[in-house]
């Protein structure tokens, strides 16, 4: 691909000629084009000023009553705001009562268009740069989003910044636009600049977060949480694939979301880690760039058998794990993204975990959970024992001490355990409740360690929530390298609830909450998460997970599947060893349990019979019979293997 000379300016030459406008009643060709499993969903698709002429139905009542109920949220409920205050210097509970103020001066035939409400709304939700914590906009926004057909994405392998044309929608098809053009302007302004320009409208936590949420927010966004871009039709200015500059015209399209988004029910409901909006977001790629994806989701539905793309795994969970073995140039590997932690339950997904890693190399393991926005909490922690013998200490979350947090904790028999503190704090004045877990220690421990050579974990500011305590928990119980291809993660560290949660689940006799008007949402952090180990007390928000290597990645990571990120991956684990312990037989005989063991890289086991010592060996490398006296009634056995001192590797069974 030619590129200018690096000293001369990107002025585009004379532009293509735009697109002839459509009628807005008719979808653009591109999307005839699209896969049958999406296109009729996608011909619905209508462009941006026709969609906003049906927007605006609120009243003044229900205006206020959408501010009134922010109040309560973010002045009664709101973990994050002591912070929020300190670190980012916004005092969003004054805006709002300013907010309620201007509209107590208003009437119907006064009050402005309903855009500049929704905007007011969303700058109080956003200054507080919490993804958890948002304003969710009402119909005809709702469940919408707003799409350009094709991605972009940096790369920093170079003296500047590049931003290449990544992916690109079947059908649309301009002079040299194809993965690899480089944007150079967008709708004229400079694309570093625009970038920066579009970082600052979002509400990441860190910097690293909000600029990564500004490049994909270029070209897709959802309007449930964000308003609709300012401008109908961009412009983009770029060096396509022939080396040549070009410019093209491309309208917005709004479209409703695809499919339902699943959540866990019962009693792990409120146990939730999630940006909602980069689940919508995923779904929505899922749809414009990789809708097989939703045929194998369709067929597994179906009760047909899994499928999957070449070089794959079949999953019983398409939507949520791409399982395959990649060739590095330090080896084969394993390699396993976790695309979302949002999922119905957390048994189910362990177990499809670790069936998908038990076919993999287990030579090493590449986990890949970039712009996972998270889920279940319980999913995410549970998983971590499958791939360490060290024993789980899930992390903890506080409330903030208020009379409406503790009149919650005290209706419901879930919440009990942190009453009594918060019952304390009205004597103390503590300004939090006691650190309790949301993962039962029990059931973050009861399944074991499941793969045994080395692991590495990559994450990017795009990981949120369930997905940061997943990255701090890998972390912080040293399971393997964290690599990193941002500086942070999201840092979004806290339990999330809506605030229909609030009406639906908490029997208050004098309840607060109100029913929001026209489909109108609003979410809330309400419990703070804190980091366990080394960096035990340490909150996530703000902070997220520092990776242990950082990757900066190039263009043939953009273009060629991440193949640098993957080789950078291999080197981390080609140079850690690969441990093997194997329970090849079990025989009891004379009131004692006779093992034959296989081991690699283990010089001592211990074994346990219900939880009390049995016995110590040393072994060598290869087989070793192990013998274990008093075991006549025993239930269960774990095998714990060390190296050097060191625990490397266990083994648990029942008997």
């Amino acid at each position: 691909m030619g590129h200018p000379a690096a000293d001369t300016p990107d002025t585009p030459d004379t532009p293509d000629t735009p697109d002839t406008p459509v009628p807005a009643d008719t979808a653009p060709d591109y999307l005839k084009h699209t896969a049958e499993v999406v296109r009729e969903h996608l011909a619905a698709a209508t462009q941006l000023a026709t969609f906003l002429k049906d927007a605006g139905t609120l009243t003044l009542e229900q205006r206020k009553l959408l501010v009134d109920q922010a109040l309560v949220l973010l002045e009664q409920n709101y973990v994050h705001l002591p912070l929020k205050i300190a670190m980012h210097a916004v005092n969003p509970v004054q805006r709002l009562r300013l907010i309620r103020r201007q509209l107590e001066q208003q009437t119907p035939a006064t009050m402005p268009p309903e855009w500049i409400f929704h905007a007011e709304m969303s700058k109080v939700f956003n200054s507080v740069r919490d993804l958890h914590t948002n304003y969710q906009l009402p119909a005809p926004f709702a469940k919408k989003i707003a799409f350009l057909p094709f991605l972009v994405e940096e790369t920093t392998d170079g003296p500047e910044p590049r931003f290449l044309v990544t992916l690109v929608m079947q059908g649309f098809s301009k002079p040299g636009f194809a993965p690899g053009a480089r944007v150079t302007h967008w709708s004229g302004v400079p694309i570093e600049q625009a970038v920066e320009l579009n970082a600052g409208r979002f509400a990441g936590g860190n910097a690293a977060a909000r600029r990564s949420r500004g490049i994909e927010s270029l070209t897709v966004r959802s309007l449930s949480a964000h308003l609709p871009p300012f401008e109908e039709w961009v412009t983009v200015s770029y060096v396509g694939t022939d080396g040549d500059k070009h410019e093209l015209q491309v309208d917005w399209q709004i479209v409703d979301t695809f499919g339902e988004q699943a959540g866990p029910d019962g009693e792990e409901a409120l146990a939730l880690g999630v940006d909602y909006e980069s689940e919508e977001i995923s779904r929505a790629k899922v749809m414009l760039y990789v809708p097989h994806v939703i045929e194998q989701q369709q067929a597994v539905a179906a009760g047909e058998s899994p499928r999957s793309a070449a070089g794959e795994l079949a999953s019983t969970m398409p939507e949520v794990f791409t399982a395959r073995s990649v060739e590095t140039p330090s080896g084969p590997f394993g390699h396993i993204r976790i695309h979302t932690f949002m999922v119905d339950r957390s048994g189910p997904f362990v177990a499809e975990f670790v069936r998908l890693v038990g076919a993999l190399p287990q030579n090493g393991l590449i986990v890949d959970v970039r712009d996972n926005g998270g889920g279940s909490v319980l999913a995410a922690e549970r998983t971590l024992q499958t791939l360490t013998p060290r024993h789980i200490t899930p992390e903890s979350f506080q409330f903030i001490n208020t009379p409406l947090n503790l009149q919650l904790c005290r209706s419901s028999g879930d919440l009990e355990p942190w009453v009594p503190s918060m019952e304390q704090a009205v004597e103390t004045g503590a300004t939090f409740s006691a650190a309790l877990p949301l993962t039962p220690e029990g059931l973050a421990n009861d399944t074991g360690q499941k793969y045994f050579g080395p692991v590495v974990l990559i994450t990017n500011a795009r990981c949120y929530s369930a997905t940061d305590m997943f990255a701090a928990g890998f972390q912080d119980h040293r399971i393997g390298t964290v690599l990193g291809a941002d500086d942070n993660t999201g840092a979004g560290g806290a339990n999330v609830w809506e605030q229909t949660d609030f009406l639906r689940d908490f029997p208050l006799v004098a309840s607060p909450y109100r029913p929001l008007p026209n489909g109108a949402g609003m979410r809330v952090s309400i419990r703070r998460s804190l980091r366990v180990g080394d960096r035990s007390g340490t909150p996530l928000e703000d902070l997220g997970v520092v990776p242990d290597v950082r990757h900066r990645m190039t263009a043939r990571d953009l273009l060629e599947s991440n193949a640098d990120l993957l080789a950078r991956a291999g080197e981390l684990l080609a140079a850690q060893p690969v441990r093997e312990l194997n329970i090849a037989n079990v025989a009891r005989a004379d009131g004692s349990l006779r093992l034959r063991l296989t081991t690699t890289n283990i010089d001592r086991v211990d074994v346990y019979l219900d939880r009390r010592p049995g016995a110590s060996v040393d072994v060598p490398d290869g087989q070793a019979d192990v013998t274990v006296t008093g075991a006549t009634a025993a239930r269960s056995m774990r095998v714990e293997g060390y190296a050097v001192g060191e625990l490397v590797a266990s083994r648990t069974m029942s008997l």
